[in-house]
């Protein structure tokens, strides 16, 4: 069975927590008062894996990652060893956009990860404005999948999409592990 690293990263706010617990199907009191992430959470669990086409199981650590750059001495731990990132902004507030381009450099460009290895989440809170439209990425993030995520209209869309997206990390990381075996060998 694969185990894949997934970072869940963005600005503060964007919902990171409220995505991992449900991914995870992890159930926390709600208390309704937005309590921040400090450092980092680890949830592990097991997901099935969309377009790998036998059904496989993936073995899954979600680093649910504070949105907070007071924690930014701690961003070269958190990224050893990751299989994937996946930036999640609110498309309500304005500055996500700009700000998660500072995500992506600092976790993904610094990384190489392949596109494969990314997923951008629009999470969409209760009650928000912005509809699933087309958000003005710039040219580096526009270039990586994009869902838009509600848990109260459609939360198995997002189940599945992360499924798929799994799929990918495991495929790559298969791929990457088959040609340093055959460096080896030949």
């Amino acid at each position: 069975m694969f185990k894949a690293k997934i970072l869940l990263i963005g600005p503060s706010e964007s919902g990171k927590t409220v995505l991992a617990n449900f991914l995870s199907d992890t159930t926390e009191n709600v208390g309704g008062d937005y309590q921040p992430t400090q450092g980092v959470r680890i949830l592990e669990f097991e997901s099935q894996l969309e377009g790998s086409g036998d059904n496989k199981t993936c073995e899954v650590e979600l680093w649910d990652c504070s949105g907070d750059f007071k924690f930014e001495s701690c961003w070269p731990a958190l990224m050893k060893d990751s299989s994937g990132v996946v930036i999640v902004l609110n498309p309500d507030v304005p500055s996500h956009l700009k700000e998660i381009e500072t995500w992506h450099l600092m976790f993904i460009s610094s990384q190489g990860l392949q596109e494969s290895q990314c997923l951008l989440i629009a999470h969409h809170k209760p009650n928000c404005a912005v509809e699933d439209s087309r958000l003005p990425l710039a040219s580096q993030l526009s270039r990586l999948s994009l869902i838009h995520s509600n848990l109260e209209e459609d939360p198995e869309d997002l189940r599945q999409a992360f499924c798929r997206y799994l799929g990918k990390v495991v495929n790559t990381l298969s791929e990457s592990r088959e040609r340093e075996e055959m460096s080896i060998i030949t």
